[in-house]
Order: structure tokens, then sequence, then C-alpha cells
């Protein structure tokens, strides 16, 4: 079992809306109203791939209640902390004509130091029984920076491994407890360095460096140009195949279980990372968030290209 771990645990809406523009009304000609956050995308490809997870993480009011009942609904295995504070909505307006895509997320809700306490107790009860797990997300208010850090500790002194897919504080702290994966994508990444990271070399020359302090595997994610993946040992670039793209939502959740998947049974670094590729152009393929099939992944990952950096 893996668990995810979703701070910001939300109600996510994705609502296509063509010609999409401000100051107008507009009636969506599709949408998707699910519970999401990013450890709950990456459960749900991890449980598409049939792999077990479990859900931890916070919920609270009548939007958390619509998340337990949407994961129940799913079948997707949860223990959710419940708080006093509302938890957030997300929404996704989809433009297929412009090709653009505009998210607007609430900061989600006032955490309280007991709920935290109440909280990790459940995270360290299920730790026990868990391969490893997955930290990824934004953290709601009232949490500190140092979160996840704290518990990527935690993870290695009771022998688990530890993923880390954040971004700013909670990103830059984090890293510093050496993840066995860290996955940012190439503007996280960029914000993580300090640098303009603008090509392959670039990236990779600052990955290295974190794999040389004791980050086990670095993923950069750069969205339609793939991704890199280096261990210390062995470097792989990957390229997706052409696709029908629908919506970015969730690629990169579902790129961390697609690795995660490949790793749980046994594949190289090169072939997990075929997989997690797969997965994310899946997801693209994808009206809302971790829907993808795995039968989509599949046919996806005997289509995509794994070289090493910088061959033609």
């Amino acid at each position: 079992m893996i668990i995810t771990v979703t701070l910001n645990t939300a109600v996510d809406k994705t609502f296509t809306v063509p010609n999409f523009a401000l100051d107008r009304v507009h009636r969506p000609t599709e949408g998707r109203i699910v519970a999401g956050g990013k450890g709950i995308n990456v459960a749900r490809v991890l449980h598409t791939l049939e792999t077990d997870a479990l859900i931890v993480g916070f919920a609270g009011g009548h939007n958390g209640s619509f998340v337990r009942d949407s994961l129940e609904r799913e079948g997707l295995p949860y223990d959710l902390t419940t708080t006093a504070g509302e938890s957030r909505v997300c929404v996704t307006v989809i433009d297929p004509e412009a090709g653009t895509q505009t998210e607007i997320n609430e900061n989600g809700p006032d955490i309280q130091p007991e709920e935290l306490e109440a909280l990790e107790e459940s995270l360290l009860r299920h730790l026990d029984d868990a391969e490893g797990i997955v930290l990824s997300g934004s953290i709601p208010p009232g949490v500190p920076d140092s979160i996840y850090a704290r518990w990527i500790r935690t993870a290695h002194e009771r022998g688990k491994w530890a993923v880390l897919d954040s971004s700013g504080e909670p990103m830059a702290q984090g890293m510093e407890a050496l993840p066995d994966v860290a996955k940012p994508n190439s503007r996280e990444f960029a914000e993580l360095t300090g640098n303009e990271l603008l090509t392959t070399a670039e990236i990779l020359e600052q990955a290295r460096t974190y794999v040389s302090k004791g980050v086990g595997t670095m993923l950069i994610s750069m969205g339609r140009s793939g991704a890199l993946a280096t261990d210390g040992k062995t470097e792989w670039q990957a390229t997706p195949p052409e696709i029908d793209f629908v919506s970015a939502v969730g690629s990169g959740d579902a790129f961390v279980a697609g690795f995660l998947f490949g790793r749980h049974h046994g594949y190289d670094l090169a072939d997990s990372l075929r997989i997690s590729t797969a997965a994310g152009a899946a997801n693209a393929m994808t009206f809302g968030a971790g829907f993808c099939s795995k039968e989509c992944i599949m046919s996806l990952a005997s289509q995509v290209q794994i070289s090493h950096p910088g061959e033609e």
C-alpha cells in the first residue's frame, strides 16, 4: 500500500467553456465535479493501475462531506481528518478554442494545532503497513512549511520511502530532508533553484546537484516536452507521443502515479519514466484529473521515446 497525503483536499470543478473571456457570462458545454487535490489524483491513477493506495488528509464542512462522498463513489480508500474550517473549492476553465486553461484555487481552511496532531497520528498509524508516502500539493493555512520535511524524515526513520511533489517553501524545506523521489515541474524547479532553466543541460546540471546531496531520484516534468530523470547512476529523457490534448489538470499527478507503478513492479529508471510519461499524456487526453484508463496508459507507453539526454 502507498499512502498519498493531501493536506489541501478540494472540491474540483472543471468546466469546458469555448471562447472563454473575462467580463462575460458563460455557459459550460461540459463539466465535472469530483474530489480533488494532488494526492487524491495520484491515488486515483494508482487505483486505475491496480495498485493499492490510501488517501490521508484534511476534510471539513459541506465541501469535506462532498469529498468523502466522492471518494466513496469512486471506491478510493481514505482516512481523512475532520477540520472545523471548510475545505476549499478549485475551479478550472478549459477553452478548447484558444487552448487555454484558467485555474482559481482557494487557499483552504485554517488548520488548528490539534487537527494537525490528529492527522499526524493517523499518518503514523498507517505508515507501518505502507511501502512509502507521497507528499504532494499545497499546504493550508496553519500548517508549518516544514511539515513535508518532518514527515520525510519520519518515513526514513521507519524504513519507508518518501516522494515529494510540491512548490514554494514546503518544497524547498522538504528537499533538505532528502526525499527518495522529488518531482517538480520545470517551472517549480526553476523557482526552487533560483535559476532560469531554459535547456535540458541546465535542468540536468541542477538536478545532479540535488542527487549529489542525497536526493534519491530527480524527476522533472516538462509538459508536452516530456520529462527528465536522474538518479546519479543513469539519466534519461522521455518524449511523449502526439496526442489529442484535452486538459493538463492532474497530469503531473498521473506522472507520479505512473512512476510509482513502475517502481512497485521492479521497473528500472528508464521503464518507470516511460510509464510515468505515458500516464501524464493519458491524463492530458482525458477530461478531469486522474480519470485516464490503464489501457490508454499502456498503449501510450509503447509510443514514448526514451533516450539519454543529448542523443539525437
